[in-house]
């Protein structure tokens, strides 16, 4: 049996891609931050198969003695601080936890070299791109102190694989969302928000840049993506992503259509939601994703939209029933 070891198992990713493996008939352990964690509660009845240990992917002595008992054939790390806002706010902290920890997480890996690690790199480390779409030979131009942690990460991953031969590979995955995704994600701010219009419970929505364009894809989609990388015969980095971009007025406009609602009714953007930077047009190329892999999209911006608004409402109901 074929062990997997991810770091970020409380997170959207961390759940999709935990199932995958689980159904593909992998053990599977999940890295925990704090015992008091409260999405630890979420993963223990979500996936009971999954095996979770309480550690820090900062503490290098913990991921130390973490890998030598679980012994994985491959680590995904999927942990970072991720909410690009917040980073602006605490850029020490970003950098710590996503970028120099995955430094320490490769010279962990130095001393188990047959592992193969798949480290989650972003298509915010292309920023303002000088082209579009963008592809694995795209320059590199990070707007925030996590895009920049990200590039840092990402290059370490490539120096250690080229200097120490490790099977060490990064996904430069687009924006994917689902049900699962952080509430302080535009995209389930706009459906949380929705669901809450719907119910009554409130009347406008404030946003930041409607205009701002993104590739959004299903997080179950690209997860299968992360698997098959580190099934290779030999490693290498893959973009992944629709190709396709939509902005946050597209998102909106179907967010509000599905519940029946029309959004500039209830939709208003502020300058205190804009970013000090802002990323303006992100679409991927995946062609080397679909001709490597043989991966692709599965899911239209539609339909998960129309998902990701169905399932807010339904949590709405509830906790209101």
């Amino acid at each position: 049996m074929t062990t997997a070891f991810i770091t970020g198992i409380t997170g959207q990713d961390g759940y999709y891609l935990a199932n995958h493996l689980l159904a593909a008939g992998y053990e599977v352990h999940g890295l925990v931050r704090g015992q008091r964690n409260p999405k630890r509660r979420d993963v223990e009845r979500d996936l009971p198969d999954v095996k979770l240990h309480d550690g820090d992917i900062t503490d290098e002595a913990s991921i130390r003695r973490l890998l030598a008992r679980v012994a994985p054939d491959e680590v995904y790390n999927l942990a970072a601080v991720s909410y690009v806002q917040y980073s602006f706010e605490n850029p020490v902290l970003t950098a710590e936890t996503t970028g120099v920890a995955v430094l320490r997480l490769l010279e962990v890996l130095r001393d188990h070299p047959t592992v193969r690690f798949y480290q989650a790199s972003t298509s915010e480390m292309f920023g303002l791109a000088a082209s579009s779409p963008q592809n694995e030979s795209t320059p590199f131009h990070p707007r925030s102190p996590y895009a920049v942690s990200k590039v840092f990460a990402h290059h370490a991953v490539v120096n250690y694989r080229e200097a120490y031969g490790l099977f060490a590979v990064s996904g430069i995955l687009f924006n994917h969302e689902s049900p699962r995704r952080g509430a302080e994600f535009v995209t389930r701010k706009v459906t949380q928000g929705v669901a809450a219009i719907k119910a009554g419970r409130k009347d406008m929505i404030e946003l930041g840049n409607l205009d701002a364009r993104r590739d959004w894809g299903f997080a179950g989609d690209y997860v299968r993506a992360m698997h098959l990388m580190l099934q290779q015969p030999s490693p290498s980095d893959f973009v992944v992503g629709t190709g396709t971009t939509h902005s946050v007025r597209d998102l909106v406009s179907v967010a509000f259509r599905v519940a029946g609602l029309d959004w500039q009714q209830h939709v208003k953007s502020t300058a205190d939601n804009l970013r000090p930077a802002d990323v303006p047009d992100l679409r991927a190329d995946a062609s080397r994703a679909k001709q490597k892999l043989g991966w692709t999209s599965e899911t239209s911006f539609e339909d998960l939209i129309a998902a990701m608004v169905e399932a807010d409402i339904r949590r709405s109901e509830t906790a209101a029933g």
